[in-house]
């Protein structure tokens, strides 16, 4: 886990300036990461932590995002993935996704329009959400399948 301290005193193009993320976690070395956030707009949040990382000599680096909207566009992405920084980035397909982004050799799109439709039928029909949004089952059954207890 990263803290992200920021300058509360300092407002630089509308948002307060991020001072350092500071690691209160366990020993990566050698370990494949998994870094989630909501969102992804400059992914400047997102790239610090898999340097840091990658300084804690972490072995491969996976960014997630509910919404990828790269409004910075890509080319911070680009370098970080040339140079080996991250291996890839998974983004649901909640949002607009640029033609650019979805060609992008880095980026996974996570379809999301199953769980959605499920949401909808629930609500039409009055039930409660409760089973599409619990994980367990769906969990259960993954390790099920793939044999894992």
């Amino acid at each position: 886990m990263f803290y992200k301290r920021r300058d509360y005193s300092t407002i630089v193009n509308g948002r307060n300036p991020i001072v350092a993320h500071e690691y209160m976690g366990n020993d990566v070395a050698g370990k494949d990461i998994f870094v989630a956030d909501d969102i992804i707009s400059s992914g400047e949040s997102m790239l610090d932590i898999a340097i840091e990382l990658k300084k804690r000599k972490a072995n491969r680096i996976f960014c997630y995002a509910t919404y990828p909207i790269f409004t910075n566009g890509l080319d911070s992405f680009d370098k970080a993935y040339a140079d080996g920084i991250i291996d890839g980035v998974f983004g649901t397909n909640l949002t607009y996704r640029t033609p650019e982004l979805l060609s992008s050799p880095w980026f996974h799109e996570v379809d999301c329009a199953k769980y959605i439709a499920y949401y909808i039928a629930s609500l039409n029909h009055d039930l409660s959400i409760s089973n599409v949004i619990d994980p367990h089952s769906k969990i259960q059954a993954l390790l099920k399948k793939y044999g894992i207890k």
